[in-house]
């Protein structure tokens, strides 16, 4: 009611007090609204004068217009003049009447603050936020690209998104790395036959099976992938599984530059150690072991066939389990890399 009747004064000024229905109560603020309520709440000039001591008393700082006479402005004066403010400030004692002009000019620098502060601060921490996405974005964009100049050394062992998924789900994944000198050539021939039959002939990217692709999705035939070892080898390390052209344009690139930047026999050597073959195994060596109780070194033509064939959907698609489309699967593979020796010269001699 204090607040009220403050408002509603200084909004017709000393020599007009509030008429009656001239304001109502709304869940918290009092807002103008044609015929006032001030009188139904028993509010008169005596408990205007009475309200602006008890604000003072009850630790609030109240600024409010006042003309030269001291009275509050009325007219143009009052309409450009700032409006009540109100607020707390802890150990603070206001007048305890206004009689005294002097005691109404509360010229409060703390309150020009605060209104001040809230939209400094907006304007200062919008920024911040835009810079923040905008380094987020940077770094999702150039990091991959930064991560294959430094897969390029040997030494340094690169892990999949899908590992990095499990460590955070707290499943874990076994990965045993094992350097290309350590794979079965058997390995090596059945996935490039299976996955990518032209490996060492093109530059990441083969783009004539894309057109091809593309073709077959424009006219409404069924389509197969056209997914290189160096797009899935980008896929696994940095982007993510399912089907969609936002993933497939970021993989285009990222495909090219690890190309441009790691020999064959590098690509081959960390594609077949990230690759999923069942869930949370990943690598050739992991795979060999968990799947047929051997070394990546020691598998044959017809296991090497079968975890080749399993790649696309490895958790349906058991290598040490195969159905009889599996085993026929891994018989045209198998035969295919006993002919490859055109196919694989950027691998061996």
């Amino acid at each position: 009611q204090p607040l009220a009747a403050v408002q509603g004064s200084i909004m017709h000024g000393l020599d007009q007090l509030p008429r009656p229905c001239d304001f109502r109560r709304t869940g918290s603020p009092v807002e103008q609204h044609g015929e006032p309520c001030l009188d139904d709440l028993g509010m008169g000039g005596q408990t205007f004068f009475e309200g602006i001591g008890a604000l003072g008393h009850a630790g609030y700082l109240a600024r409010y217009p006042l003309s030269s006479n001291g009275k509050f402005s009325v007219g143009m004066a009052r309409i450009s003049a700032p409006r009540l403010v109100i607020c707390q400030e802890d150990g603070y004692e206001g007048p305890s009447s206004i009689t005294d002009a002097t005691s109404l000019t509360l010229e409060v620098e703390a309150l020009e603050q605060d209104e001040q502060v809230a939209p400094t601060e907006e304007r200062r921490l919008r920024p911040r936020i835009i810079r923040a996405v905008l380094i987020a974005l940077l770094v999702i964009l150039v990091g991959p690209y930064l991560l294959i100049l430094l897969y390029r050394l040997d030494f340094v062992r690169p892990v999949s998104t899908l590992m990095l998924a499990d460590l955070a789900t707290f499943q874990g994944y076994d990965r045993r790395w094992v350097d290309f000198e350590d794979i079965s050539p058997n390995v090596v021939k059945a996935v490039m036959m299976s996955e990518d039959g032209q490996f060492c002939n093109h530059g990441g990217v083969d783009w004539n099976q894309l057109q091809s692709v593309i073709d077959d999705a424009m006219a409404g035939e069924a389509t197969r992938g056209a997914s290189t070892i160096p797009m899935q080898t980008a896929k696994n390390l940095f982007l993510w599984n399912g089907r969609s052209f936002v993933r497939k344009g970021l993989e285009l690139p990222l495909a090219m530059a690890l190309d441009t930047v790691w020999p064959k026999e590098r690509t081959m050597e960390i594609y077949l150690n990230v690759a999923e073959w069942g869930p949370g195994i990943y690598g050739i060596e992991a795979a060999a072991r968990h799947h047929f109780k051997t070394s990546a070194a020691k598998l044959s033509r017809q296991q090497a066939a079968l975890l080749a064939v399993s790649l696309p959907n490895p958790i349906d698609r058991v290598a040490s389990k195969p159905g009889p489309g599996l085993k026929r699967l891994a018989g045209v593979v198998d035969r295919r890399a006993r002919a490859s020796g055109d196919y694989i010269t950027c691998l061996y001699d």
